[in-house]
């Protein structure tokens, strides 16, 4: 998987590309636990993002836990038809900020 980030403002933009699975979400959590410290909101972007599993999941769990607890937001984008079906599959709908 690829990570690139970009900042606007007080938002990071961390765009993904790829697949999210056991293998790569060790290093999108690293990513995100480093960067959403100095940051309101932290958005994901998933344009490019071809597959999405259970770790992954797990780790945007954790860190939209991290980032409400400091008043802070975890906002998805351009998430592909896949990957808003598993989100409302595994009920991540109901509490992520999908735009």
């Amino acid at each position: 998987m690829n990570i690139t980030r970009q900042t606007q403002d007080d938002r990071l933009i961390i765009f993904l590309e790829g697949k999210l699975d056991t293998v790569t979400a060790p290093q999108l959590d690293a990513e995100l636990r480093a960067a959403f410290e100095d940051r309101s909101v932290v958005e994901v972007d998933m344009e490019k993002l071809a597959y999405i599993s259970s770790a992954g999941l797990r780790v945007l769990h954790s860190t939209h836990k991290r980032l409400k607890s400091t008043g802070k937001r975890l906002v998805i984008s351009h998430a592909s038809g896949m990957v808003l079906d598993v989100f409302e599959s595994t009920g991540f709908a109901s509490f992520l900020e999908l735009i």
